[in-house]
């Protein structure tokens, strides 16, 4: 029984998934190597009766049910988390890594508690986004998938187990897509940032957060779709390689909200995260609403 939960890193994710399961009722352990130099705006919003704030790694994972690594993404920092986690961890102790990037077997490859190691990639804001994507290997037991699932919905949470491990999962496929697209149509002219935008949250955005692709496409007709298909696909980008319009950006460290310039220009980074977070709680609640109506 998970009683007792370790988040391994104080970054945005690492703090609200912290926040989740403290306001659900869990005994949370945050962990940072450098919580003295972390934002104090933002771990004052995460403090809670419930949240213990530690730079020392032993005493944080020693008791710990579950362990969430929300470290940087990068295979180095993680497999060096983990080589210390080994000595340390209870027999029993699950670990659960937050990657959006990394195939669960290539961080898990060698490990001793490969078996009881998952990925539970949670989406920003982690608070109010209901999804959370699990993955586990072969050798994954069902009996901690139910436990890990069991508390996920326990916090009112939407978990999706994946049926196999595969690179960027199912939503980071599909939105980065859906990226692709826009930047295409962006990088020819087709329509300015703005405008695509547009066409994705008043359009298209406001369909799929009420229903998914299949079911759209089901009530759509599929006689339908598959004509739509058959004459889209061919005319779609096929690149296989970053736009180039996100890498020109990057490059001359206009990175959006946290460097204040992307595609758009940021005054207040902090405060357009807060807003696009408050609005994102608004539209579950309204949904969830919606939901309990049917």
């Amino acid at each position: 029984m998970i009683t007792a939960i370790t988040v391994l890193g104080a970054g945005t994710m690492g703090l609200g998934i912290a926040q989740l399961f403290a306001e659900h009722g869990c005994q949370v352990t945050l962990y940072d190597p450098k919580l003295q130099s972390l934002n104090e705006r933002s771990l004052d919003a995460a403090a809670s009766p419930s949240i213990v704030f530690m730079s020392d790694f032993e005493k944080a994972v020693t008791t710990a049910d579950l362990i969430v690594e929300a470290v940087p993404e990068q295979l180095d920092v993680k497999r060096d988390v983990y080589a210390r986690l080994e000595p340390l961890i209870k027999p029993q102790a699950i670990i659960a890594s937050n990657t959006s990037t990394f195939a669960l077997r290539e961080l898990a490859a060698n490990l001793s508690f490969e078996d009881r190691m998952i990925v539970t990639h949670f989406f920003n804001p982690a608070k109010h986004v209901p999804l959370v994507e699990i993955v586990g290997l072969p050798s994954t037991s069902p009996a901690i998938l139910n436990e890990v699932i069991s508390l996920l919905q326990h916090c009112g949470k939407s978990p999706v187990v994946l049926n196999k491990d595969i690179p960027g999962f199912i939503a980071n496929r599909l939105q980065a897509a859906l990226m692709r697209e826009a930047c295409y149509l962006l990088e020819n002219g087709v329509a300015d940032a703005r405008q695509i935008d547009t066409v994705v949250s008043d359009g298209l955005g406001l369909r799929w957060a009420l229903k998914g692709p299949f079911e759209i496409a089901d009530l759509g007709g599929l006689d339908i779709w598959a004509k739509v298909t058959g004459h889209l696909f061919p005319e779609l980008s096929r690149s296989s390689e970053a736009p180039q319009s996100i890498l020109e950006r990057a490059g001359s460290g206009e990175l959006g909200v946290k460097s204040g310039r992307g595609f758009y220009e940021y005054e207040d980074g902090p405060h357009a995260s807060e807003q696009l977070s408050d609005r994102m709680k608004q539209l579950v609640s309204f949904r969830t609403k919606l939901d309990q109506e049917d």
